[in-house]
């Protein structure tokens, strides 16, 4: 069990710190083209659709993937071109490295598309099976969608980002912690392509995609509460040191799950401004009340609409900094508009 704790509060601080250090250093800058909401929503979607679902397991899908992926494969290569924009991608390269997981992310997809994910139970002290293997597809997948960003390819993107959104959520609904925060990492990846896509030209708006995504999109409390139940079996002082061991990771976790709700909020506002600019001439609403005709979600921190603010370039979206959190826990977009 000490293990277990430790390995939970690593996780819990190192895990899921990308998406958090791009917003603690400033605002993340998109420079977007207007786009209208879609009126026929169902054709943009970031989850399959309900009737396109399966009645099979995705969990030996997910193990049959990960038997397939090549070996020795260097997967730093695969994280530095992920620090490039797309323009600045090395299309040939990146497309040679995701034809290697090929087989792999055919089995991902199918596994997606799946009604059940049915992990099996965990003992406390044992092995998760495939966690790091299950990070490897997230990046090769991250990859996938940002090489058909490049291109320019919409729908392969939106292929691509659906995956990975569908897997992140059957990670989420794994019985331990480490797993849920695999799924709210790989979410936080899935979300970041999902900031490139907005910027491409002619890019449709996910307005409805966002909105339709599950909130929260990974659920913790049951990972935590399954947690909690495995220390019945020791005696109440022993069970009352762990539980207060376990609680300030237990509450990081909360807040990182939130966090990415509110991530999900913020760029569905993005694309409520791109949806304004579309339908009022290219200009930017003067405040977030002025967009009446599409949802305009609030910051899930405060309860209120996201602090928004006119810019001598474009605007500034940013959520209310989290009890107990820092900088990095808020969601910080700098919008500027293409004319």
């Amino acid at each position: 069990m000490k293990r277990t704790i430790v390995s939970l509060v690593i996780l819990s601080l190192a895990l899921v710190p990308a998406n958090a250090r791009r917003f603690a250093e400033g605002p993340v800058k998109l420079t977007v083209w207007p786009a209208k909401a879609p009126v026929s929503p169902d054709k943009l979607r970031l989850l399959p659709k309900a009737e396109d679902l399966t009645d099979a397991d995705a969990v030996p899908l997910y193990e049959k993937a990960v038997q397939a992926m090549p070996r020795g494969i260097k997967q730093y290569q695969i994280r530095e071109w992920l620090k490039l924009p797309p323009e600045q991608l090395p299309q040939q390269q990146a497309e040679e490295m995701v034809q290697k997981y090929l087989e792999s992310l055919k089995l991902v997809v199918q596994a997606t598309k799946c009604k059940q994910c049915n992990w099996p139970d965990w003992k406390p002290g044992a092995e998760i099976p495939n966690l790091p293997e299950y990070r490897e597809l997230a990046f090769v997948i991250q990859l996938w969608a940002r090489l058909e960003i490049s291109r320019g390819g919409h729908q392969g993107a939106l292929l691509a980002m659906q995956a990975g959104f569908a897997m992140a959520k059957h990670l989420g609904e794994a019985p331990t912690i480490m797993q849920g925060l695999v799924g709210i990492a790989m979410t936080a990846m899935m979300c970041r392509e999902v900031e490139y896509f907005v910027q491409a030209k002619d890019a449709p708006s996910l307005h409805a995609a966002l909105a339709n995504l599950p909130e929260p999109f990974v659920d913790v409390e049951k990972a935590i509460e399954k947690e909690r139940a495995n220390l019945k079996d020791y005696n109440v002082l022993v069970r009352r040191q762990f539980e207060e061991q376990l609680k300030p990771a237990h509450e990081r976790t909360r807040l990182i799950s939130k966090r990415l709700a509110n991530n999900v909020n913020g760029l569905q506002c993005v694309e409520a401004i791109r949806h304004y600019a579309a339908t009022h001439e290219g200009q930017l609403p003067e405040t977030l009340s002025d967009i009446s005709d599409v949802e305009v979600p609030k910051d899930l921190m405060s309860g209120k609409p996201f602090q928004y603010r006119r810019t001598a370039d474009g605007v500034e979206l940013q959520s209310t900094m989290p009890e107990g959190g820092g900088p990095g826990d808020t969601i910080r977009y700098e919008i500027v508009l293409r004319k």
